[in-house]
């Protein structure tokens, strides 16, 4: 599996059997690709640019508010690709309305945050032996880098990495803070900036 960070909260991952899956789009560059796969964590601006990542003919959209019953949160697979929704909420997003998503494929484990603060839901991760986690860390619409890295300690992700440094308000230079970045330090700390990508 190929994880390239797009800027700002956007990701996009490709697996081995070649799907395409783009995350929060708006941000960045790398919207050539066509998906199999779009998930959006919330409706808000900065996530949900659906319109952004080029199309596969049966690509299909995932949007956070879908993915909650009541109380219950979903879980879908598309191709080689298991998803599931997780709680995400703070005084700025609603629990009804947003979710972070784990994201299984090629044997790897991929938590994203979405929008959020540290919550009480994030203890059950821990046991799922994830590899990769995503953190919000702007500590405006969210929580800042220290409790981002607490959340990413209670997870125990192999791998833990800020994202979403920055409000984002469309300028170039708002899709990732270093100074926001060097603040988040739990163990397995890996940043990545712009334009850069992880291959498992």
């Amino acid at each position: 599996m190929e994880i390239l960070y797009q800027g700002h909260g956007s990701l996009r991952f490709s697996t081995d059997a070649g799907t395409v899956v783009y995350l929060d789009p708006c941000a960045g560059d790398g919207y050539d690709i066509p998906a199999d796969l779009i998930l959006v964590t919330h409706a808000h601006g900065d996530h949900s640019m659906v319109h952004k990542p080029a199309r596969k003919e049966k690509c299909v959209e995932i949007f956070g508010a879908d993915m909650i019953d009541g109380k219950e949160y979903r879980s879908v697979q598309i191709l080689d690709v298991s998803i599931e929704a997780v709680p995400a909420y703070n005084r700025n997003h609603r629990r009804s309305e947003c979710v972070g998503y784990l994201v299984f494929a090629d044997s790897v484990g991929c938590y994203f945050a979405g929008d959020t603060d540290k919550i009480p839901e994030m203890a059950a991760l821990r046991e799922r032996n994830l590899d990769y986690a995503f953190f919000p860390a702007d500590g405006f619409y969210n929580m800042d880098a220290a409790e981002a890295a607490e959340c990413a300690e209670t997870v125990g992700a192999k791998h833990s990495t800020p994202i979403h440094t920055v409000p984002y308000h469309g300028a170039p230079n708002e899709l990732f803070s270093e100074e926001k970045a060097e603040g988040f330090r739990p163990k397995g700390r890996l940043i990545l900036r712009p334009g850069e990508s992880i291959t498992t």
